[in-house]
């Protein structure tokens, strides 16, 4: 095994992981001196095929502007600065003030106030979690997922020109399949962190988050090139140690958070800049013999999963 050249994959990955942030700032101003380029390229040709006195006004075309700094900025705004600022908010401002209410309140009974104290605290926790965290928990999901394929979209464009695009059927086929293996991956991940040896349990949990967050970046990426989904994770597990290393700094500031909504703003503030830098990379291949087949166990289960809800295909 190439212990060197594995350990250089690893770091190369993380350093790619970073890139990011570093081509955010240039990448809308390039992209939209390209398209405009393109724009007047296109409205010059037709205003020469047009006939005399025709208007050439007609033929010009707005192009699509690219707004991955601002499709960033607004992922930063609504999940740091509404949804974990609230829970901040909530849990170090509103609280305190409260039990420094109730303190106050039963001063000459520390006891009663601690009492009703014990009971409040779960009920207010659980209400602002029911009413206003989780509802926008879940909007916010649902609006970075229109985001993040805005934002790999034009970086895609930046890097690598137009997408290609695989059939409907195809698309929704494979996106329904990716979904459930990635969620049966992520269950894998929790099992392995049970593992008896708690820092094999957890380094063995480490490597499934760096995978599937890699996994999460690429897939934007290898969606416009028409990569299938068994191609995608075929070419994870033989190139894992890049993988590993481009995951890593994703999974180490998501593992830090204390709780699973927390987590979930961290990754949605940082995740844009992982869909940027997964277009700009370019992996590391073909520095282990050994491929790191942590996907074929989930892969295999639903294909089971599959067949039995869905049938296996008919043979024509």
């Amino acid at each position: 095994m190439n212990v060197a050249g594995i350990i250089v994959a690893m770091w190369r990955g993380f350093l790619d992981s970073l890139k990011g942030g570093l081509v955010l700032f240039s990448m809308d101003k390039q992209i939209n001196d390209r398209m405009k380029k393109i724009s007047l390229k296109t409205d010059a040709r037709r205003r020469d095929s047009t006939v005399v006195g025709q208007s050439p006004a007609k033929f010009s075309k707005n192009h699509r502007e690219s707004k991955v700094l601002k499709r960033t900025i607004q992922c930063c705004a609504l999940n740091g600065g509404l949804c974990w600022a609230s829970i901040i908010v909530f849990e170090y401002i509103v609280l305190p003030s409260l039990k420094y209410i109730l303190t106050t309140i039963f001063g000459q009974s520390p006891g009663m106030g601690m009492l009703i104290w014990s009971w409040t605290k779960p009920f207010l926790s659980i209400t602002f979690s029911t009413i206003w965290v989780l509802p926008l928990f879940i909007l916010s999901k649902v609006v970075n997922s229109l985001w993040f394929q805005d934002i790999a979209d034009s970086a895609y464009r930046y890097r690598q020109g137009r997408p290609v695009f695989l059939s409907i059927s195809k698309l929704i086929a494979d996106m329904l399949f990716s979904v459930l293996v990635q969620a049966l991956f992520l269950g894998q991940g929790v099992l392995v962190s049970k593992v008896p040896l708690p820092p094999i349990g957890e380094a063995l949990a480490l490597v499934h988050m760096c995978l599937l967050y890699a996994l999460y970046a690429f897939e934007y990426k290898w969606y416009n090139m028409g990569w299938e989904l068994h191609r995608r994770l075929t070419f994870i597990e033989c190139n894992w140690p890049y993988f590993v290393g481009f995951g890593l700094p994703l999974a180490i500031s998501t593992k830090l958070a204390d709780s699973y909504i927390v987590s979930g703003c961290v990754f949605s503030i940082l995740f844009p800049l992982f869909i940027v830098s997964g277009n700009e990379a370019e992996p590391v291949t073909d520095v282990c013999d050994c491929p790191l087949k942590l996907f074929s166990p989930v892969v295999a289960i639903a294909n089971t999963l599959f067949n039995k809800t869905i049938g296996p295909a008919k043979k024509r």
